[in-house]
């Protein structure tokens, strides 16, 4: 299918001295600090004497050629992230895409003008709002410069137009129904002195004040998107993607833009196509911006069933990075044993398990010399791996296959259980894993009406769209560790 085209990412490029980067946290650094192990997917990389001795404290600042290098390869790989230092300031341009929210509009300009130094340029694009002269009276009370649709083009088209009129290095999407709050802008501007960045933002806006159960479990269902640390952003990752509600764009690697036949998930499908071209996304949490929320349940399924329709059009772009579940056959077959619910089989899964492991450790002595245990270490990385393989499970019978399941336990009394067990443990181990300010039993119910709904809009979208490319697993094999 083809696709809009984003600029190309420089080649030959260095990080500027002064540039600060850390592992991340979940990094193992093994004994003798050559062989570091973490990021997801997980990276095992072995480094020299020289530049194990650059990293000996976890962290440290671009000072030459070497040292750019290595960061720059740690960046790459998802296990480092930048400490970026406060940037200069610059005039940035801001497009506000809207349709039909006059006051939205003016809430958010008023924002924009009192949180951005110096005053940014502003464009106000009305994609066929009903009241097209309030919004463009709001845009002159504000200095914006107003770019119309006379009809509705969608916000692809919109943020596209808006986009052709800016001018500055920096441009910033931010939707009609967000918020910035002091200080939003600084933290993403700084990701940009990393020459190879093309974005940044904050993966999940800060909910507005809200009322209701629902308000509260719909901004919670998914707690795990609001992660707490920088991260990079690409596929199958721990952020793999970030909305545009609030995004930050590097006008040479803009491109083409927005892909104007999508309406839904056209966000994710522009992150994807930045991260394939060699560019790097960057998700900064520091960056905070209110979101008004939708309060009434039937709206709020009715969104997220929408949001579900959107994983088709990725498949058919983007393959396998849509994927519902993605894991070793070894993982897999341990799990499918694991779900038929009997004791027998369940002791064959450890078996698988144990086998998987011996065979690991046999590569990782081959590949990894440096790696001084690689009995204990295989062992290790395949349980973790093994487990986390669990909630892809239990995601893909909850949310992504819920018509699926549903069918096998009208049929299957064995079946039932095993649904019903996998509902509520799922639920009950990401509440004490996330610990929302929800209550269990309401997180629970809402997190599993969130799945409904949105696996009923990727049903919807796949039968729209005449495939299953959404619903295809994958199932690859144990990559084995490069030497480097």
């Amino acid at each position: 299918m083809s696709r809009p085209g984003v600029g190309a990412a420089p080649e030959a490029v260095r990080l500027p001295k002064g540039f600060a980067i850390q592992l991340d946290p979940g990094v193992r650094v093994q004994p003798g600090g050559r062989v570091l192990i973490g990021g997801m997917p997980l990276r095992i990389l072995t480094l020299s004497r020289t530049a194990a001795g650059i990293l000996a404290d976890g962290a440290f600042v671009v000072s030459d050629d070497l040292s750019a290098r290595l960061a720059d390869r740690l960046l790459a790989t998802g296990v480092a992230h930048p400490r970026p230092a406060p940037a200069e300031p610059e005039r940035i341009t801001v497009v506000v895409p809207v349709k039909d929210r006059p006051a939205g509009v003016d809430r958010l300009l008023t924002q924009v003008r009192a949180t951005v130094t110096p005053a940014p340029e502003l464009v106000v694009v009305d994609d066929g709002s009903r009241d097209q002269l309030a919004i463009a009276r709001i845009a002159r009370t504000h200095g914006a410069r107003l770019v119309r649709h006379r009809t509705s083009k969608g916000p692809s088209a919109a943020r596209n137009a808006g986009f052709l009129s800016a001018e500055t290095r920096l441009v910033a999407f931010l939707d009609s129904d967000c918020a910035p709050l002091a200080g939003w802008l600084e933290p993403l501007l700084a990701h940009f002195a990393d020459p190879l960045v093309a974005a940044a933002a904050r993966a999940s806006c800060r909910w507005a004040a809200s009322r209701g159960w629902t308000a509260t479990s719909g901004s919670l269902v998914r707690w795990i998107a609001a992660r707490p640390r920088r991260r990079s952003v690409f596929p199958r990752s721990r952020v793999p993607y970030v909305p545009s509600a609030a995004l930050v764009v590097r006008r040479d690697a803009f491109g083409a833009g927005f892909d104007e036949t999508m309406r839904v998930a056209e966000d994710v499908d522009l992150v994807w196509r930045l991260v394939e071209s060699g560019w790097r996304v960057r998700y900064e949490p520091a960056a905070q911006v209110a979101h008004e929320h939708r309060t009434q349940p039937v709206e709020w399924l009715r969104t997220r069933a929408y949001y579900g329709t959107g994983a088709a059009p990725l498949a058919l772009r983007h393959g396998s990075a849509v994927a519902p579940l993605v894991m070793d056959r070894w993982s897999a077959g341990a799990w499918a044993l694991a779900l038929t619910g009997d004791w027998r089989a369940m002791v064959a899964a450890l078996g698988v398990t144990a086998v998987a492991a011996s065979k690991f450790a046999v590569r990782l002595r081959e590949d990894v010399p440096a790696l001084e245990d690689a009995g204990s270490t295989a062992y290790s990385l395949v349980r973790g791996g093994t487990l986390a393989s669990g909630w892809q499970v239990a995601s893909l019978l909850t949310r992504h296959a819920w018509p699926v399941t549903l069918a096998a336990a009208l049929v299957s009394r064995r079946a039932r259980r095993i649904a019903l067990a996998v509902a509520v443990g799922e639920g009950v181990a990401a509440w004490i894993r996330d610990r929302p300010p929800l209550d269990p039993v309401r997180y629970v119910l809402a997190r599993r009406l969130d799945d409904l709904a949105y696996g009923t809009g990727l049903w919807v979208g796949a039968a729209r769209h005449r495939t299953f490319a959404p619903l295809r697993p994958d199932f690859t094999k144990v990559t084995r560790p490069p030497r480097r």
